[in-house]
Order: C-alpha cells, then sequence, then structure tokens
C-alpha cells in the first residue's frame, strides 16, 4: 500500500479515493459497518500490520479566500491539499502565520488531527475552525478553534472523538501584517520577510531530515517532553548545556538531545536506524518490518528514561 511515508509493505482491505464531501459520504453508505481509516499521505502513520478495513484517501484539494479585512485573510483548504504546497501559496501573497511551518509533509487534514508545528509555531495558532463529516451520519459538523481542544501533537480528533469524524476542510486566518517569528531560525538579516523564514525553514529541513520518497520514514517521531521545573533544575547541574525552553506547563527539552546524548544517533536495529542527521527521526533504513521500527522506538524510549528520568513517546500513530 503507498499511502505511508515509512514504506510499510501492508495491504488494505479496501483503498478508496474521494475528490469531494459528496464522494466521501457516498463511500461512507457503502462501507458501513466496515472498520474505516482516514488517511491523507500517510506521514504520521506507521501500518503495524496489513489493514483489516478501509483506506479512506482524501483528494480535495482546493483552496480560497473566504474573506478579507485590511489585517486578516481567512482562507479554506480541503484536507487533500497537501500542507506545503499551501504554504507556498500564502507566502506568495506575503499573509503571515504558517511560513514556520514550511516543508512538513502531510495534507491540511492531518494539519488539524494531529496540530502540527515548528520552530514555535502549531496549527493551532492560525487555525479558525475546522470542518468535518461524523462517520455514522454523514452530518457535517464544525468545530470552532476552542472545540477542537488541541494540545502539543494533539487535538480532540485523537482523543474523544477518535475516529469518529474525518476532517474535510479547514480554515486558517492569516496575517497581512503583524509579528514574524524568526527565532531558533539562523537568519542574518535585519529585517526578515515570510519568504525569508520559509527559505531558511526549509534549508534547515532539508539539511536534517530525509527526503520523502528517498528514505522511508514519518519524519519527527518522537514528542519533545515537557518536565517540572525542579527536575530540569536537577539535570542542568548534570548537564548544564541541556537545551531547554520555558512553557505554560513547565520546561520543554528537545527529544533530538536527549536521544544523542544516549548514543542512538545513526545506530540500527534490525532494519530500522536513528537517521544519522537527526536523531528525532527513525528511518526505514533496509526493509525495516513493523517490528523493527516499534522495537527500535522503545528501546529509544527505555534509554531516554533510563539516563534522564525522562518519558518520551511517539509522535507517530501506530495503526
Amino acid at each position: 500500500m503507498p499511502y505511508n511515508t515509512f514504506g510499510m509493505d501492508v495491504r488494505a482491505k479496501v483503498v478508496a479515493e474521494y475528490a469531494s464531501v459528496e464522494e466521501l459520504t457516498d463511500l461512507l453508505k457503502k462501507y458501513k459497518g466496515e472498520r474505516l481509516l482516514a488517511v491523507g499521505e500517510g506521514s504520521n502513520l506507521l501500518f503495524t500490520k496489513d489493514f483489516d478495513g478501509v483506506v479512506l484517501v482524501s483528494r480535495m484539494c482546493r483552496a480560497r479566500a473566504l474573506k478579507e479585512t485590511d489585517k486578516e485573510v481567512w482562507i479554506e483548504a480541503e484536507s487533500g491539499l497537501k500542507m506545503d504546497n499551501l504554504i507556498e501559496q500564502l507566502v506568495d501573497m506575503n499573509l503571515m502565520g504558517m511560513e514556520n511551518m514550511s516543508y512538513i509533509p502531510g495534507t491540511v487534514g492531518a494539519s488539524a488531527v494531529q496540530n502540527v508545528g515548528a520552530y514555535g509555531v502549531e496549527a493551532k495558532d492560525v487555525i479558525e475552525r475546522v470542518e468535518t463529516i461524523e462517520i455514522t451520519s454523514s452530518r457535517t459538523r464544525v468545530f470552532t478553534n476552542k472545540e477542537c481542544r488541541f494540545g502539543y501533537r494533539d487535538s480532540i480528533f485523537k482523543n474523544e472523538l477518535r475516529g469518529q469524524y474525518i476532517v474535510t476542510k479547514v480554515v486558517y486566518r492569516l496575517q497581512k501584517e503583524g509579528e514574524l517569528h524568526p527565532e531558533r531560525l539562523k537568519i542574518d538579516k535585519p529585517h526578515c520577510t515570510v519568504a525569508d523564514i520559509r527559505e531558511a525553514v526549509i534549508a534547515i529541513r532539508k539539511s536534517k531530515l530525509p527526503e520523502v520518497g528517498e528514505l522511508g520514514s514519518a519524519g519527527s517521531f518522537f514528542k519533545n517532553p515537557v518536565i517540572r521545573p525542579e527536575h530540569y533544575q536537577t539535570l542542568s547541574q548534570q548537564y548544564p548545556d541541556m537545551p531547554h525552553y520555558v512553557q505554560e506547563d513547565g520546561i520543554k527539552i528537545p527529544a533530538a538531545w536527549l536521544i544523542e546524548q544516549c548514543g542512538w544517533k545513526g545506530k540500527k536495529q534490525g532494519g530500522a536506524q536513528v537517521y544519522d542527521k537527526q536523531p528525532l527521526v527513525i528511518v526505514n533504513a533496509d526493509h525495516a518490518t513493523p517490528e523493527d521500527i516499534m522495537a527500535l522506538a522503545q528501546a529509544v524510549c527505555d534509554s531516554v528514561q533510563k539516563k534522564f528520568g525522562i518519558s518520551i513517546s511517539p509522535e507517530v500513530n501506530y495503526i
């Protein structure tokens, strides 16, 4: 099945594509009672075995401006549109808000489910509302930003409403002017633009992450953990160079740094490997099986827990 960027050799009972809400509702009626899984590019999934059900693939790929004021523009994008294609268009329009998330693999629909983010910006910062179809009734339901209950790489669609709704459209609220976020980006310009930020982000991601299609991966495999301030204070005495970022709920520690300190960078186990340019990534280096990927991920988590007393967990969804 080609709908997963890890390149796992798995099959589904049925793979069905749809290019409109009407086609989706027809499929929901046709396959009522079957196990369903809605995907975009499969860039944040690890299929652990053959999928005994119907994989629904969005081919809804349009975007349009809904309304505009002197300072803002609301853009409605369909779920199957590649997120980076959308961001490229927004940057060309000089609209601010999503440029830090450039070159993240995946689709618009996944951005709302996963609350994707990078370099201090998350999808929740710009999402106005999310339009969905309820699987059991085929009724449309619109979720406000607040109703989505966004968290770090998290949303209501991954928790209470998991498997109950399929995202069809997302409305983003972008700025014509305002504050850019070049923090953590090495931009040597006194006044940078959205295009400068996009260019810098793409350069960084290309230097650290494997290209989708060349080496199987799901991008960043692990979430960055947030620990209690007192835990950080204790660790910082032993590791004074430990990078950290102050959050409302604690201190965020880069998982990549923790993994590298445990000696995993470039290490292989079976056909899976911790990527030698970015230890946050696990790659399918040599015909890896799902078991290879899961075993390596668990070994990394165990190692970080033992050395630092910090729990890290996969960002990737196991199916």
